[in-house]
């Protein structure tokens, strides 16, 4: 099989590199400055293991690559909100032997939430969901980094809605051999959605910087308990943090990595980067969704969702919002709610 990278940023920019290690065949798909660096000097991954670069081919889009071949494998690997712009672009690109890509071949959603899998599905026959555990960074256009050790990331791969089948257990055996545990299990949308929870943080991060000291973590508990309650009204089972727990272990440890500093998630990378653009409407905002459709509030995740897009939109600095200024707004948004309830 052949791995066409729809997104060679941090995750696939990693996953495209660590497959590449392990001799299997892959095409890079990027734009703008990465796109160039990409072609001009390979992709530079760096790992615990050391920095290798490697050469791939590199493209913007499906027109360069002609017809596609019917052993390709599309995973999509750029941001929620630019999901249907891909799928756009690859859907409708002739396979070899005849027929389209959304006819044929599988689409595999290397991505943070849930809503990539439905927006897919309107397109493509055969779609995969992938709850993504991959700490990785994007460095700068060319360079990408993952800082875990022993193994690189954990990907839980199943068919969306749900079931397996041998494409699924043919990907997660290239992915076991270069540094994945890959798990193909029947119910990727509980892992997804326990995903979800802990990404309902990543706004927090990206806004007022790390999750962490007393203000922040129980803030932070008041954000996913909100999660907690629309799942449970909306009868969506996802795993527990026991079994989180259980299924990572020590295997994914994030390490220093010398000239590649990790200043956050991903959505905190976006707005490092200055993108333009933010998850958040597809992680907080998913809460927000099903909130308002099962009947619960969710002050918390909607400010943190509409705040986030602020910075984006505006290109404020990661991080610039103190933490106490956040926990101030989010008891009067949860206090607003309480009043109207």
């Amino acid at each position: 099989m052949r791995y066409v990278i729809i997104g060679a940023g941090a995750v696939g920019g990693t996953v495209g590199g660590r497959l590449a290690q392990a001799g299997r065949e892959v095409v890079l798909v990027a734009r703008g400055r990465h796109l160039a660096a990409l072609t001009a000097h390979g992709l530079r991954l760096r790992v615990p293991q050391g920095e290798s670069t490697y050469r791939l081919p590199a493209v913007d889009g499906p027109g360069p690559l002609g017809e596609l071949r019917a052993d390709d494998v599309l995973v999509l690997a750029v941001k929620t909100q630019d999901t249907v712009a891909a799928l756009d672009a690859w859907a409708r690109a002739p396979v070899a032997g005849g027929g389209t890509a959304a006819e044929r071949l599988p689409l595999v959603c290397l991505q943070n939430g849930v809503e990539s899998g439905r927006l897919a599905l309107r397109r493509f026959r055969r779609v995969y969901g992938v709850c993504v555990w991959l700490p990785s960074t994007f460095v700068e256009p060319g360079v990408v980094s993952a800082a875990g050790t022993p193994l690189t990331g954990i990907l839980h791969l199943g068919r969306v809605p749900h079931g397996t089948d041998g494409t699924a257990h043919r990907i997660a055996a290239d992915l076991q051999d270069a540094y994945f545990e890959a798990p193909v299990v029947p119910d990727v949308a509980r892992w997804q959605y326990a995903k979800l929870l802990g990404n309902l943080g990543n706004a927090l991060e990206a806004v007022s910087g790390p999750v962490s000291g007393e203000a922040a973590e129980a803030l932070y508990a008041r954000v996913r308990a909100e999660g907690e309650a629309v799942l449970d009204a909306a009868g969506i089972a996802h795993v527990s943090a026991e079994e989180q727990r259980a299924a990572r272990g020590d295997k994914v440890t994030p390490v220093p990595l010398d000239g590649a500093p990790r200043g956050g998630g991903s959505s905190w990378q976006s707005l490092v980067r200055g993108t333009g653009s933010i998850e958040a409407d597809y992680l907080n905002g998913e809460i927000v969704l099903l909130g308002r459709l099962h009947g619960v509030p969710t002050p918390l995740n909607e400010l943190l969702q509409r705040i986030a897009g602020e910075f984006a939109a505006r290109r404020r600095a990661a991080g610039s919002l103190p933490v106490a200024e956040l926990v101030a707004m989010a008891d009067r948004a949860g206090g607003a709610a309480a009043q109207h309830g």
